[in-house]
C-alpha cells in the first residue's frame, strides 16, 4: 500500500517539531527533491524548472555533494535552497545516536543549510530531539510521488498528486537515477497543470 499522503494519525509518531507542511492561504507549492545531485538528472530538473520560474528545495547527500560539486553550486546559483539528507544516506531506524547526529554533521561540512529530510523518513525521537537542539529544521512532506518505484502506476500517482496537493503543501520527487523515468512525466505534469491553476513553486525558507 502507497501511502501518498501522510495520515494524521500517523504523524502522531513523530515528534512535534517535524514539518509536513507550511501553512499558507495563497496558492503555493514547495517541490523538494531527495538524495542528489546526481549527474544529468539534476541538471534536467534545473533546466525544467528554470522553464517555468520555479523554485525548488534539494535534499542533498553529502557524498553526492562530494562527487558533484559543481551541480550543487548550480543548485544554489540559480535560486534554490538545498538541505541535508545526512552524507551517506542513513536509515534512522537503523543507525544509533551518535552515528546518525555525526553522519548528518558531515553532510553539514558541504550542504550548509540547518533544513534536514531524514532519508525514507526515518527518524527516531531521540535523534529528531537532538538535531532541533543543534538547530536544524526537521522537513518530511505532505505528499510522496513515488517516483522511485519502478512498479509505479504513474496514472495513479498522479491522480493522487493532484488530490492532495493544497496550498502549502511539500512535495517529494528524487533526483536519483532509479526515479527518473517517473520523474520526467510526473514533474512536467506537475508544473504545468498546477501553473495553470494559478499556482506558484517556491523554496523552503524558514
Amino acid at each position: 500500500m502507497r501511502l501518498y499522503h501522510t495520515p494524521w494519525l500517523f504523524r502522531k509518531f513523530y515528534p512535534k517539531d517535524v514539518l509536513w507542511q507550511i501553512p499558507s492561504k495563497d496558492k503555493i507549492l514547495y517541490l523538494t527533491f531527495d538524495d542528489g545531485p546526481t549527474t544529468e538528472i539534476t541538471e534536467w530538473i534545473l533546466e525544467v524548472l528554470d522553464a517555468h520560474n520555479a523554485k525548488a528545495t534539494f535534499f542533498c547527500v553529502g557524498e553526492n555533494v562530494a562527487k558533484n560539486p559543481e551541480i550543487y553550486k548550480s543548485i544554489i546559483e540559480k535560486g534554490h535552497t538545498v538541505g541535508n539528507h545526512t552524507y551517506n544516506h542513513l536509515n534512522g531506524w537503523q543507525t544509533g545516536l551518535v552515528d546518525y547526529v555525526e553522519n548528518t554533521g558531515k553532510a553539514k561540512d558541504l550542504v550548509k543549510s540547518n533544513l534536514f529530510r531524514p532519508p525514507y523518513g526515518k527518524i527516531k525521537r531521540s535523534q529528531a530531539r537532538l538535531l532541533n537542539n543543534l538547530g536544524y529544521d526537521i522537513i518530511l512532506w505532505t505528499v510522496l510521488t513515488y517516483d522511485f518505484d519502478k512498479n509505479l502506476d504513474k496514472n495513479e500517482a498522479w491522480e493522487k498528486i493532484v488530490k492532495y496537493s493544497k496550498p502549502g503543501s511539500i512535495l517529494v520527487f528524487h533526483d536519483h537515477v532509479k526515479a527518473f523515468e517517473n520523474l520526467k512525466e510526473l514533474l512536467s505534469k506537475t508544473l504545468t497543470y498546477f501553473t495553470s491553476q494559478g499556482y506558484k513553486f517556491e523554496k523552503i525558507s524558514l
